[in-house]
């Protein structure tokens, strides 16, 4: 058999209904066929794509090791593009491994990491992007998460992209005419028609990397640094997100010493919350050194969630929390909304305010419609075009850098031969983003990325 067929178990190692063994390529019916004997005694090769047979997985001496289904897939008509056969196995890892060593012993090689998808990219059932959207589809933590993987599947960065590369080669095929006739004034082919080309592109560009860090924040979660000064309710507030006790509540300030985390999904959103020590002057060696490491984490937070005790007025240490807290993402969250309110809401002017009670469980979802405005997650729609990884956000970086060199080349009156070399710049940053000109060494760092079976 050709090592050309490839063959690896595709459905989570463990115990389970099924466990689903994928083999792959020019041989994989004949593979199959030496593995599997269906009880109606027809040869898979016989059968049609799109076609099922049950049977039994056999031993070398015809003996069955587990019934099996097994189903067909012909090229081009499959994910790979290739022949594939899909056998259905029993959910036992053990029965699983064994099937795979005796289709191994007929003639099939194992996969490498990510090697179907990428024999699909490779034999154009998908773009690259798509491809890269298969693993983040796979680890999806939630349902904004999951939808914006499901867009990129579905070719949204792909159609964006291309978009962006039709106006430049638009604009592109404008500079060649302009420079074969610059006195004719051909509509199209004149410097502001490429001017405002130009400023489109980039702007489609710049939509997509901001777009990148929302959609960061949405796949991996928001890391929230929940601080206060002492007894505001951090605690409470932690447990009542988490939806279990995580932190100690208690009536005694400076209970927290230390740093506790937790994620947490909440509505559509992914939470890392990180409830801190209470933040205040203090001697106690111990509490000093926890009021440090939430300092620390306000600087490296994404999002801090800033507490403040309603039923007490505004003190020195409320003040000393609110002036760290400039020019940084935060929700500042009025606590204890259940007893008589004494604070001033007007010491929070320019700050995002939620009013809750974590202990009677009020204002979570002002909180969390708060929370979106805040890491502006809510003005993306499920279709809209998100970047998944720090590759494709290289890429279109550097289109960018490209065009709005060629503007500012365009403006400073730069001849449009050297305004049409930083176009051909930034596609081919583009049709690297695509894989339409990607290399093979950057082809094998992104699929040895991705699961085994894959």
């Amino acid at each position: 058999m050709s090592e050309n067929t490839i063959a690896a178990i595709s459905s989570p190692l463990g115990e389970g209904g099924i466990g689903v063994i994928r083999i792959s390529g020019e041989n994989a019916i004949a593979v199959a066929d030496a593995s599997f004997c269906a009880v109606s005694g027809k040869k898979l090769s016989s059968l049609k794509g799109y076609s099922a047979a049950f049977g039994n997985v056999v031993l070398a001496d015809g003996s069955p090791l587990d019934e099996a289904v097994a189903l067909v897939f012909r090229a081009p008509k499959s994910y790979t593009g290739e022949d594939v056969v899909e056998i259905s196995v029993h959910g036992g890892l053990e029965i699983q491994k064994q099937a795979l060593r005796r289709i191994t012993e007929c003639g099939a090689s194992l996969a490498e990491a990510g090697e179907f998808t990428k024999r699909a990219f490779l034999n154009g059932k998908m773009p690259l992007s798509k491809a890269e959207s298969v693993m983040a589809l796979i680890s999806a933590k939630g349902e904004a998460a999951l939808a914006i993987s499901r867009a990129a599947a579905g070719g949204s960065i792909d159609r964006a992209v291309k978009e962006i590369i039709e106006l430049l080669k638009e604009t592109a095929a404008g500079i060649s005419a302009y420079s074969d006739f610059p006195d004719e004034e051909l509509v199209g082919a004149r410097p502001c028609d490429f001017e405002k080309l130009l400023k489109k592109v980039s702007g489609k560009l710049l939509t997509l990397i901001k777009n990148y860090d929302t959609g960061k924040l949405i796949r991996e979660g928001i890391d929230c640094a929940i601080v206060g000064k002492p007894n505001v309710g951090k605690s409470t507030l932690m447990n009542l997100l988490s939806g279990n006790e995580r932190s100690i509540v208690t009536e005694i300030p400076g209970t927290t010493r230390d740093i506790i985390e937790s994620a947490v999904q909440i509505e559509d959103l992914t939470l890392n919350l990180s409830d801190t020590a209470g933040i205040r002057l203090t001697d106690d060696v111990v509490e000093a050194a926890g009021v440090d490491r939430a300092k620390k984490k306000i600087e490296n937070a994404s999002l801090i969630l800033a507490l403040f005790d309603g039923s007490k007025e505004v003190d020195s240490d409320d003040k000393l929390l609110l002036s760290s807290l400039k020019d940084k993402p935060v929700v500042i969250i009025i606590n204890k909304t259940d007893l008589k309110q004494k604070i001033s809401p007007n010491i929070f002017d320019g700050f995002p305010v939620v009013y809750m009670s974590a202990k009677e469980k009020t204002g979570v979802g002002d909180l969390v419609k708060t929370i979106k405005e805040v890491c502006k997650i809510s003005h993306l729609s499920n279709n809209d075009a998100v970047l998944i990884n720090e590759r494709q956000l290289s890429c279109v970086k550097a289109a960018y850098k490209s065009v709005k060199d060629a503007e500012c080349d365009l403006a400073s009156g730069m001849t449009v031969d050297a305004v049409g070399v930083l176009i051909d710049d930034a596609l081919e940053q583009l049709f690297t983003l695509t894989g339409e000109r990607v290399t093979e060494a950057v082809c094998d760092e992104i699929f040895k990325r991705f699961c085994v079976g894959k």
